[in-house]
């Protein structure tokens, strides 16, 4: 890492209270076989984003491009894929899967998402299993400040199940330790992006333990929209129906049905809620 990426993430609160973590740096070449596991489910979040072809997309977090390929399939080669990474062995990783693809229509910016400098404004973002960036209200104010009003945003990744569910929950913690800084909002991952989004809508996947929410960026207010209570009273449509997009969803989960972001309890902490 050079030392301005090095003095940004120093500056991060989550950086500064946890090291980096070693699966996105000295283990870094090994990523995509231990996350093998988790394909059918990143393939449904990025399923989950509505894009057309020749629009451009965000893909905050990339990684090693796992999602690149999937993405380009839904743009095409007249769209463009922009990859934001913080871990420089990450980013090498993924810039090799660029050329060995031949995809000249991805690029990666090497860089913080806090500080990331995004030279497009993007019709799409996606927040695929980044849990540290969505807990960071200033990563998620760049990026949302480089797409254009009522872009499309698709977030999704691992939370806590019911607090019943002991045994998944601990899981869960053993599943996802090696790849997150902390477990903070680990209860309501969303909580801040919601905030930042309109015609909100969420399903759960794998028994709970893993969600997608997507939604569209905050534009002037829309006839058809209005607030519900929820931890940031985001909008949420009350035209239309989410489910027209299940089709793309490649792993439903038992139940099948599609539901609103449900209300943070006031007074109830991530952590109470987990543990039961």
């Amino acid at each position: 890492m050079n030392k301005s990426a090095d003095s940004a993430s120093a500056a991060h609160p989550l950086a500064q209270r946890v090291p980096r973590q070693p699966a996105y740096s000295e283990d870094a070449r090994s990523y995509d076989r231990r996350t093998g596991a988790f394909e059918s489910y990143r393939r449904a979040i990025v399923g989950a984003l509505p894009v057309r072809r020749g629009q451009v997309v965000l893909d905050v977090g990339c990684g090693t491009g796992l999602c690149c390929g999937l993405l380009l399939e839904k743009v095409g080669p007249h769209g463009a894929v922009v990859g934001i990474e913080e871990s420089p062995e990450m980013a090498t990783i993924a810039r090799e899967r660029i050329a060995r693809e031949g995809w000249r229509n991805v690029t990666v910016v090497p860089s913080a998402a806090e500080d990331a400098w995004i030279a497009v404004t993007a019709d799409a973002a996606l927040f695929c299993a980044v849990h540290d960036i969505l807990q960071s209200p200033d990563a998620l104010r760049n990026v949302m400040s480089h797409l254009r009003p009522g872009a499309q945003v698709a977030a999704g990744g691992g939370k806590w199940a019911a607090p019943w569910m002991m045994a998944a929950n601990m899981q869960s913690r053993m599943l996802h330790a090696p790849y997150v800084r902390s477990f903070d909002g680990f209860g309501r991952p969303w909580n801040h992006l919601e905030q930042m989004l309109e015609d909100i809508h969420f399903r759960e996947l794998a028994l709970g333990c893993g969600y997608v929410l997507t939604g569209r960026s905050s534009a002037a207010r829309r006839p058809g929209s209005r607030r519900l209570p929820g931890a940031a009273g985001a909008r949420y449509s009350t035209a239309g129906s989410f489910t027209t997009l299940s089709s793309h969803i490649q792993v439903p989960p038992p139940d099948r049905r599609w539901m609103r972001a449900p209300p943070f309890r006031a007074g109830a902490s991530e952590d109470s809620r987990a543990r039961g």
